[in-house]
């Protein structure tokens, strides 16, 4: 007894024109086109992860002043330590998994984040997650000579996404760079420029008494003793240049990564 035609075959016995054929067709194809997507998605997702970790890494180094062209970067990452660190506390903690710890969706989860009130959030992030990964450069002695902690807050058009390294005893800046935002090309989006990011090496995030003095000022920095404080504003993007500002104090600050930063000095004091 013959086998009846598949469901497959009995579309292409239609007539060209025919509106089933025309649908079935398209289905197929659809159909095919999902599944060959799909097993590219997933095959390339571990080649995806590892990408995405070379270029946070790359950043890493970038804003420490440890990249050199042609360097192999993991041989280079490996004098840096990822600690995670509790923003409620100010001290290092064993709770996650520093590498694997993804600080932006801990944020908008309530269970792993706490909401900040209008006048702690300058930096228009609204909520802020408990813990965050800091990198920790060490010298061939295993000293610690350059702190980088993740930043973030709200320029004209999007959240700015970046790293602040500071020297040890959390005034003095090393480098600020961002990995991600979407401000206006040629103005806001000058946070890129090389030639801004070097103004901000050995600036000083506070004075002599421990107030926090660093902004991005309106124009050019002042001149004298005030200087050390100030970063010149990006040139027709006040708004980008105000959140710049109003981020890098925010982290810097009591509700950010103030008392780590004391801690931090503090114990690097007395254990070297």
């Amino acid at each position: 007894m013959p086998r009846s035609p598949s469901w497959i075959q009995r579309i292409l016995a239609m007539p060209n024109d025919s509106p089933a054929k025309i649908v079935g067709v398209a289905v197929l194809l659809c159909l095919a086109c999902s599944i060959v997507v799909s097993a590219a998605a997933i095959g390339l997702r571990p080649l995806q992860e590892a990408n995405r970790l070379l270029e946070k890494r790359r950043n890493i180094l970038q804003v420490a002043g440890l990249m050199r062209p042609g360097a192999d970067i993991d041989e280079l990452f490996e004098q840096i330590e990822p600690r995670i660190v509790d923003l409620r506390s100010g001290s290092f903690s064993d709770a996650v998994d520093p590498v694997a710890y993804d600080q932006r969706t801990a944020a908008r989860d309530p269970a792993a984040s706490a909401p900040l009130t209008p006048e702690e959030d300058i930096a228009s992030i609204r909520r802020k997650a408990h813990f965050a990964t800091v990198y920790l450069v060490k010298d061939e002695q295993g000293v610690v000579n350059t702190v980088i902690v993740p930043v973030h807050g709200y320029g004209l058009w999007s959240t700015l996404y970046g790293y602040l390294a500071v020297k040890p005893d959390g005034r003095e800046v090393v480098g600020l760079q961002f990995y991600e935002h979407a401000e206006t090309p040629g103005l806001g989006g000058e946070v890129d420029n090389p030639k801004w990011r070097g103004l901000w090496p050995g600036q000083q995030l506070f004075d002599d008494s421990g107030e926090l003095r660093i902004e991005v000022v309106k124009g050019a920095a002042a001149t004298g003793d005030a200087a050390i404080h100030q970063v010149d504003g990006l040139a027709g993007a006040t708004l980008t240049s105000r959140g710049v500002s109003n981020l890098v104090r925010f982290w810097a600050g009591e509700n950010g990564f103030g008392p780590f930063l004391k801690n931090l000095q503090q114990e690097l004091a007395e254990h070297g």
